[in-house]
């Protein structure tokens, strides 16, 4: 099977029916996708395929042969951060980092879609992506801000609107 992965073309060995999640992490030693509950049910294994977001852990190979895969690492580099992870730096929006590539992934198809700054829109546009450290403000910030296009400046971080406790859509407190 052939893909390209974060630009670099791959030609894996792995069996048809091998999860994406499987071949990043086993085969091409991409761990960024993180084996979470590994049902689709955490958003911790998202990365995009051509350009939309899916689930690696229930991605079966044979579906993706030929396909365009980007891990948070094809986003950016640590010299030439992507929009949406300066975000998430200058927002501290992260925090044990377990979720956090499979957020910064599934927010980048957002904000790539034309995502606007409203918290409703980007917490339906998340549903699903489960984080048990921050609590979502910061997240949401972080999409919004992304969203806006605001000046992020990842030598500093920015003050959260309010210290309340939000949910993203499909999360159980």
């Amino acid at each position: 099977m052939e893909l390209t992965v974060n630009s670099v073309s791959c030609t894996v060995q792995s069996p048809p029916l091998t999860s994406l999640l499987n071949v990043l992490r086993e085969e091409l030693d991409i761990t960024s996708p993180k084996a979470g509950c590994e049902s689709g049910g955490c958003g911790a294994c998202t990365v995009l395929v051509d350009g939309q977001p899916r689930r690696s852990c229930l991605t079966a190979l044979c579906t993706v042969d030929g396909a365009a895969v980007v891990t948070v690492e094809g986003l950016g580099t640590p010299e030439d951060l992507s929009r949406v992870q300066q975000a998430f730096i200058h927002h501290y929006a992260a925090q044990c980092g377990f979720c956090s590539d499979g957020m910064v992934v599934a927010a980048t198809a957002y904000v790539n879609a034309g995502g606007s700054d409203d918290t409703d829109a980007i917490r339906e546009a998340l549903a699903g992506h489960f984080c048990r450290c921050t609590g979502y403000v910061k997240i949401l910030e972080a999409v919004a801000a992304a969203a806006r296009g605001d000046e992020l400046d990842i030598d500093s971080t920015a003050s959260s609107a309010n210290n309340t406790y939000v949910t993203i859509a499909g999360a159980e407190s």
